[in-house]
């Protein structure tokens, strides 16, 4: 097999590295201080196995494993963090495993164990993207969207994002004045966002409530929403029944 490691700290990737020069099966092709440097080695090495540290500089883990799953090469993973609660959210990723540091020699055999069986197997196939996108549903709301362009990787934090519309399978992101596109479903993007902030005000847009200025009756049926930076935005009615509930409940 061959393994990735990727941890922004020395010693826990020196750590991983030791263990696993016990098993001559297994080649460490690569080590990565943060998630730019992991995109670039799975890019070019295609491991089988990585070992991903989630609490990284510049992108976590999940986002690391979120553009690998939509490049299709998405390998095994076993996590390896300081931190427990994101354990629920690693299995529901699809994890192989997840190492709490400090971790004994046992367990990190145990966790090789798993990912050499499902190498061996040939059951190392990912799971589709969405199940990645519905795993991070089930905990906090995004505070950032990551978005890649060929090699050229963005975050986009969302305070800074002004609104989102549908395009088929993908999503527009208007943000700083400009455009950026993102493979996902306006539905799937907005089931991970904080409801409070981001309304669907038409079935094609999701409004950053920040940057609204105001509702404009153009017509007895259409409703235009403007914005700080003086565009206009569909209001469906649906769309504005939503926005008045949620001024009625402030």
């Amino acid at each position: 097999m061959k393994a990735l490691i990727i941890d922004d700290e020395d010693l826990a990737r020196a750590i991983v590295r030791e263990h696993l020069a016990a098993h001559p099966d297994v080649e460490v092709v690569a080590e990565c201080a943060n998630g730019f440097e992991a995109l670039k080695a799975a890019a070019e090495f295609q491991p089988d196995l990585i070992f991903l540290d989630i609490q990284m500089p510049k992108l976590d883990g999940f986002e690391v494993l979120e553009l690998l799953e939509a490049e299709g090469k998405r390998p095994a993973v076993v996590f390896v963090t300081a931190y427990d609660q994101h354990a629920l959210r690693a299995f529901e990723a699809h994890a192989v495993d997840y190492l709490l540091k400090p971790f004994s020699q046992e367990r990190f055999e145990a966790a090789l164990a798993k990912a050499q069986m499902l190498h061996d197997a040939q059951t190392m196939a990912p799971p589709p993207a969405t199940e990645l996108a519905a795993s991070a549903r089930q905990g906090k709301p995004l505070e950032r969207i990551v978005v890649k362009d060929g090699p050229k990787v963005t975050v986009v934090h969302l305070d800074r994002l002004d609104w989102v519309q549908a395009q088929d399978d993908y999503v527009l992101l208007r943000t700083e004045g400009k455009n950026l596109l993102k493979q996902q479903t306006l539905a799937s993007l907005e089931s991970q966002l904080d409801s409070t902030r981001f309304i669907r005000i038409h079935r094609s847009y999701l409004l950053n409530l920040d940057r609204l200025v105001r509702i404009e009756l153009d017509t007895k049926e259409h409703r235009d929403a403007i914005l700080r930076d003086g565009a206009r935005l569909p209001v469906s009615r649906a769309g504005y029944q939503r926005l008045r509930e949620l001024w009625e409940d402030a």
